[in-house]
């Protein structure tokens, strides 16, 4: 019976926050038919098989559909491997090669704006008016709505609604923030969700690093 860890991932400063992800390190003895019924029962935003750890080898779910990148997974994953495996210096979800590292009590990630999901954004005039949002604006279903909390600090309060990957809001999206520090052109703090911390910077070679903290959470088996 393989081992689930459910992790927060991009949690604040004192821990809380943070968007949860379940991974199975194990991932190979989950046969490939039984990983999307198993990511929809377990409901978390995202859910990860890893297939060969030494490689950094992995697939990630949401409750609807497989992704070929997502960015909380890929951090989550980078430090759940280091605390419980083997430290790598690369993952390999589908959609290519992604660098990771540690520093700072922080696990960082790199991927490139055209592996995310297509998001679109949208800016609103305050921090407040993205506090009072009740749902995504009409007729997106796929978007965060985003604000300046300091713009010379590169500081920003965003929420993100996701229903066509099957999540009515997301708790902290790192390949949005990667699209979003692109289209911008600079590195950004984002606080989004109820609590979450997601770092952003564009690097040299059209990729985005995206950092934060991972909190486990606890650790079971999982009857498959």
């Amino acid at each position: 019976m393989p081992k689930l860890h459910v992790l927060r991932v991009f949690c604040d400063e004192g821990g809380g926050g943070g968007n949860p992800l379940g991974v199975f390190l194990d991932g190979a003895e989950v046969r490939a038919e039984d990983r999307p019924g198993i990511a929809a029962e377990l409901g978390f935003s995202e859910t990860v098989f890893v297939d060969d750890a030494r490689r950094g080898g992995m697939r990630i779910f949401t409750p609807a559909v497989e992704l070929p990148f997502a960015g909380h997974p890929v951090v989550g994953t980078a430090w759940l491997l280091g605390r419980e495996r083997s430290t790598v210096r690369a993952l390999r979800p589908p959609a290519g090669e992604v660098p990771v590292r540690e520093g700072d009590g922080l696990t960082f990630a790199a991927g490139r704006p055209e592996w995310a999901p297509a998001f679109e954004f949208v800016q609103v005039e305050s921090a407040t008016d993205v506090e009072t949002l009740r749902g995504p604006p009409e007729g997106m279903d796929s978007v965060g709505v985003w604000a300046w909390i300091d713009e010379g600090a590169g500081v920003i309060r965003e929420r993100l609604f996701a229903p066509r990957y099957g999540l009515d809001e997301d708790e902290a999206t790192g390949s949005a923030a990667i699209t979003l520090s692109a289209r911008l052109g600079r590195a950004l703090e984002i606080r989004q969700g109820a609590g979450s911390r997601i770092v952003a910077r564009p690097l040299g070679d059209g990729m985005v690093e995206i950092g934060g903290r991972v909190e486990l959470d606890e650790v079971r088996e999982h009857d498959v």
